[in-house]
C-alpha cells in the first residue's frame, strides 16, 4: 500500500527528495527501484523500537532551511502485521505490537516534529463479525452469513469475541488511537488525524494476498465461489489516502469545508462486488496456467479446527513457565507456510458476503466527504494485476506467496521467463491505460 502512495505522490509532480519510505525491509518492487521513485530516500526502521522510529522522523531534510518557515509534513502510517488467522485474546499481543504499539511510536514521533497530517491505513473488516459456521440440523445458514459494512462505529464489535480475528481487533485499537490524536499539539502546529477503511482485500501489483497469491501459487483450491464481497484494488485505496490528506491539508489552512478530522471513511471500488467466481473466471481467462479446484467447505472447515488446535496447544504449551511444557511444545507439529492461514478465522472472513458502503467517502467535500472516486472497478484491476504479473514473467513479489491456502501444490518461479505467445497476446489484449492520477488528484482538490 505505502508503495502506490509512493508512486501516485511522484505522478502528482512531488520531489522525490522530500518524500521518504521508513520500513522494517527496503524496497523489492521494480517501479520502486526505477526512475523517480529510485531516489525516494529509504530509512530501514523497525516499528517497534520507539527511539529508533524518533530518530528516522528526526533526520533532516534534504536542502531544508531552517530560517523558513516549517514546512508541511504528512505521514502516511501503512505498516501492519497481518495475522487474521489468529483468534484467541491470549495471542492478541502477537498482532497489537506492531497494529498498536507501533501506532503509538508513529504518533508520538510524528509530534516530535511538528507533522500536519498523520492519516493511517486501517482496515474495513474492523466491523465484520464473527460467525459460527457448526449449524444446528434446523439452521440453513450462519449468523452474520450477509453483513452490510460502512463507516457506522456501532458496527464495530465490542467485545473480543465478536471480532472476526485478532487482526481485526488490534487494528481498531491502532485506529482508536490515530484518531484520538485529532487535533492534538504537534510541535508548533495542530495535527489533524483520519483512517481509511479498505474494502475486504487490498489487490493489485507489487504483492498482494489475495489476486496476486492466485497467481504466484497457480493451482488454488477454493470453496468460496459463491460469496460475494467488496473488493478494493490498490491504485484505488491509494488515491482514497490523497483525497483525504488533501482534506485534511484544506481544514488545516483554513478552508471552509466541513471539519473531517479524526474519522474512517470506508472506500471499495466503484461498480457492483463480485464474487471470488468472478474473480477466478478472470484470472484463469488472463493466465491460462492459474486453475481452481473446488473443495467441501464442510471438509476445509474441519481441517482448519484441527489446524488452530494444533497452533494453539504449541502456542501455550511455549508460553508454559514449566520446563516441561515447554518441552512438550517441540513435540507438537509446527504449522508454517501458507498452511497457518487454514484456522477458523479464515471462515469468518472469506465465507460470508460483505458488502462495504463507501458513499459517504465518495461524497463531495462541501458534504462532509472525500470525493473520492475510485477510477477502475474490480475487474478492471485484475486485468492490471495480471497484465503487471505476465510482464515480470509469472514472478510474484514474496509477499503473495504467504496468502491463501495452497496444500502443497503452490508453485513458485525462482527465475524469470520470456512471455509464451499465449502471455503476450493476453497481456496485449487485456492492456488497461493508465489513468492520470495526477488530473484526478487535483479535480479533487478543487471540489
Amino acid at each position: 500500500m505505502g508503495g502506490w502512495i509512493v508512486i501516485q505522490l511522484l505522478q502528482r509532480g512531488e520531489d522525490p527528495k522530500n518524500i521518504r519510505i521508513l520500513d522494517i525491509r527496503p524496497p523489492t518492487r521494480r517501479d520502486l527501484l526505477t526512475g523517480l521513485a529510485a531516489r525516494v530516500a529509504f530509512l530501514q526502521v523497525d516499528i517497534l523500537d520507539a527511539k529508533a522510529v524518533d530518530d528516522a522522523f528526526q533526520a533532516p531534510w534534504p536542502d531544508y532551511d531552517p530560517s523558513e518557515p516549517t514546512p508541511e509534513v504528512t505521514v502516511f502510517h501503512t505498516a501492519a502485521n497481518i495475522r487474521f488467522y489468529e483468534r484467541h485474546i491470549a495471542l492478541l499481543p502477537r498482532s497489537s505490537k506492531v497494529n498498536y504499539e507501533g501506532t503509538l511510536n508513529v504518533i508520538n514521533a510524528a509530534r516530535s516534529i511538528g507533522v500536519t497530517v498523520l492519516l493511517y491505513t486501517s482496515s474495513g473488516s474492523v466491523s465484520v463479525r464473527r460467525s459460527r459456521f457448526w449449524l444446528w440440523p434446523w439452521e440453513s445458514q450462519p449468523n452474520y452469513f450477509v453483513q452490510v459494512v460502512n463507516d457506522d462505529d456501532n458496527l464495530i464489535p465490542k467485545h473480543h469475541d465478536q471480532f472476526f480475528s485478532n487482526y481485526a481487533a488490534s487494528k481498531v485499537l491502532g485506529e482508536r488511537a490515530v484518531r484520538a490524536a485529532d487535533g492534538t499539539r504537534s510541535g508548533e502546529m495542530t495535527l489533524r488525524t483520519g483512517c481509511i477503511r479498505p474494502g475486504n482485500g487490498i489487490f493489485g501489483p507489487g504483492g498482494d494476498l489475495v489476486c496476486g497469491a492466485y497467481l504466484v501459487r497457480k493451482h488454488n483450491p477454493t470453496w468460496v465461489g459463491d460469496i460475494m464481497q467488496s473488493f478494493i484494488y490498490v491504485e484505488n485505496c491509494a488515491l482514497a489516502h490523497l483525497c483525504y490528506e488533501a482534506r485534511l491539508l484544506e481544514t488545516a489552512r483554513g478552508g471552509p469545508n466541513p471539519d473531517i478530522g479524526g474519522q474512517a471513511f470506508t472506500v471499495t471500488d466503484p461498480g457492483p462486488p463480485a464474487t471470488y467466481s468472478d474473480v477466478h473466471v478472470a484470472l484463469t481467462t488472463l493466465d491460462p496456467e492459474v486453475t481452481f479446484t473446488h473443495m467441501s467447505p464442510t471438509l476445509i472447515l474441519f481441517v482448519s479446527q484441527i489446524v488452530e488446535v494444533l497452533c494453539l496447544a504449541r502456542a501455550f504449551l511455549s508460553m508454559s513457565s514449566s520446563p516441561v511444557g515447554r518441552v512438550l511444545a517441540h513435540l507438537i507439529p509446527n504449522i508454517s507456510g501458507d498452511v497457518i492461514n487454514l484456522q477458523p478465522s479464515l471462515f469468518a472472513l472469506a465465507s460470508v458476503h460483505i458488502i462495504f458502503d463507501d458513499s459517504r467517502a465518495r461524497s463531495l467535500p462541501e458534504k462532509g466527504g472525500l470525493g473520492y472516486n475510485g477510477p477502475f472497478t474490480t475487474l478492471e484491476g485484475i486485468c492490471k494485476t495480471a497484465e503487471e504479473h505476465l510482464k515480470t514473467g509469472g514472478n510474484g513479489e514474496e509477499r503473495s506467496a504467504s496468502g491463501g491456502i495452497s496444500f502443497g501444490f503452490r508453485r513458485l518461479r525462482k527465475a524469470p521467463k520470456e512471455m509464451s505467445k499465449v502471455e503476450k497476446t493476453v497481456s496485449e489484449r487485456l492492456h488497461v491505460e493508465a489513468v492520470d492520477v495526477l488530473s484526478l488528484t487535483d479535480t479533487r482538490k478543487t471540489n
